[in-house]
């Protein structure tokens, strides 16, 4: 099934309108004990019409098959925003102008078939129960997918995009001697196609037999202590928090709706040591995971520059908020289906890395915790965060002890981010994610370890 060609209609696109082909393919398949619990293959092929009438927008969108059903998808956004403007009484603005981009991907779709990734992932569950016979449980998972668009705009836009991403994560739990059921996991895999990454399961050993080594060690950790105290986050938790605890609160429509960002607009809100940065496709000269070059209002993707040393300086916009708040549309609007509309959505967020080396970090701290692997968690539009941390080690004296069992991080984002005083100079990235914001969406975060103080959860 191949994308909708809606290249005739480039020249015929009524005013302030975006016309959009999509295609998502995902395939997942989750092996538990060596059992298959799911193994599915979706193809979601379509178009999406938005048309403007000053700050209003009409969207329509359908499965088509003709240049016709297309024509008529454009009458039906351009009357929805006709009866929303009639209905408002009010005449409105002209959007924010956009930057035009043409821009071509280098890549094909490859079409691997879903029996081959089964099998892939029943020979590497099988290889994982033989060497480690004494497992109390395993679980393979594996998700392919990827996100095909051509984008047409009146006023210039001739995107055609293709982002695929392949990520497996190997998970195992362990018997500890109280008893107690451990487990940890880790995901492998970026941004590209399946046989990028994985050819033979005996390539992943050293990933297993770190998992499984990982497992035995926090199976012989202990509880941390609950209270508030001095932490190092490393890569992976600094990540998520800047997605979750900050980026979210950024979101214009975010802001809009009352976060914490909205007040605080060219404020300090962070240790002058933090920067943090929604990147569209390339940040400190590589590419970023999860690359946006065009966005599905057709905007030129650019940087959205939210928090510059430790002061907030913008938000993350689509058209109508750039207009609202007087500041340039950053690229920032996002579908994840042909049938949604887009919504402002992050895409690489990430806090920079600074200048202090890990182990320098470590040594700065005399009694508290080193926190690397972060698990599910939640923050609110205050900047109110709780998440689960995973794995982690305690730290005494300025040296590394013990690991330590499943606990808890809470705090407020703006608040954690002042009482950092020192951020370390590798920066690591995870593009493994879906956020769920209203809709799915591929999403990539990343960041330094940072040393901070903040409350931790104990037994």
């Amino acid at each position: 099934m191949t994308l909708y060609d809606i290249s005739a209609l480039k020249d015929k696109l009524p005013e302030q309108s975006v016309l959009r082909a999509q295609k998502n393919t995902i395939q997942t398949i989750v092996l538990a004990g060596g059992s298959p619990i799911l193994n599915e293959h979706t193809v979601h092929n379509g178009v999406g019409a938005m048309v403007r009438q000053g700050e209003y927008v009409g969207f329509a969108s359908a499965p088509v098959s003709s240049q016709a059903e297309v024509e008529s998808l454009l009458q039906n956004a351009e009357a929805n925003a006709h009866f929303m403007q009639g209905k408002s009484g009010r005449n409105g603005r002209a959007g924010t102008a956009r930057k035009t981009i043409c821009y071509q991907t280098p890549l094909e779709e490859r079409r691997i078939s879903q029996q081959h990734l089964m099998s892939f992932v029943q020979a590497l569950d099988r290889r994982i129960a033989e060497r480690y016979p004494g497992l109390g449980g395993r679980m393979i998972s594996l998700r392919a997918d990827s996100m095909e668009k051509h984008i047409l705009t009146d006023d210039g836009t001739d995107a055609h995009i293709l982002i695929p991403r392949c990520y497996l994560g190997i998970s195992v739990s362990v018997q500890a001697s109280d008893g107690q059921m451990v487990d940890y996991s880790q995901s492998i895999g970026g941004g590209g196609f399946f046989d990028e990454y994985f050819s033979d399961p005996a390539l992943l050993d050293e990933a297993t037999e770190t998992v499984v080594a990982k497992a035995h060690e926090k199976a012989g950790g202990v509880y941390s202590r609950a209270g508030v105290c001095d932490v190092v986050l490393a890569n992976s938790v600094t990540g998520i928090l800047a997605h979750e605890a900050i980026g979210h609160t950024t979101e214009a429509d975010m802001v809009i709706s009352g976060s914490v960002a909205g007040p605080n607009l060219g404020h300090v809100v962070a240790s002058p040591l933090i920067s943090l940065t929604d990147f569209a496709f390339e940040a400190f000269g590589s590419r970023v995971p999860l690359p946006v070059f065009a966005d599905d209002e057709g905007t030129a993707a650019t940087d959205a520059v939210v928090i510059r040393d430790g002061v907030l300086t913008g938000y993350m916009n689509d058209l109508r908020s750039a207009e609202r708040f007087h500041m340039q549309p950053t690229g920032n609007a996002r579908a994840f289906l042909f049938s949604d509309e887009p919504l402002i959505r992050m895409r690489n967020t990430c806090i920079h890395p600074g200048t202090s080396r890990l182990e320098d970090m470590i040594a700065a701290v005399d009694d508290g915790y080193l926190l690397l692997k972060n698990g599910s968690g939640q923050a609110d539009g205050t900047g109110e965060f709780m998440f689960g941390i995973q794995f982690g080690y305690e730290i005494k004296g300025g040296k590394l002890g013990r690991a330590i069992r499943d606990t808890t991080i809470s705090g407020l984002a703006f608040e954690m981010l002042k009482a950092v005083d020192m951020v370390s100079d590798e920066l690591d990235w995870s593009g493994a994610g879906n956020c769920g914001k209203k809709q799915m969406m591929p999403v990539s975060h990343g960041g330094p370890a940072i040393k901070t103080r903040l409350s931790i959860g104990g037994r």
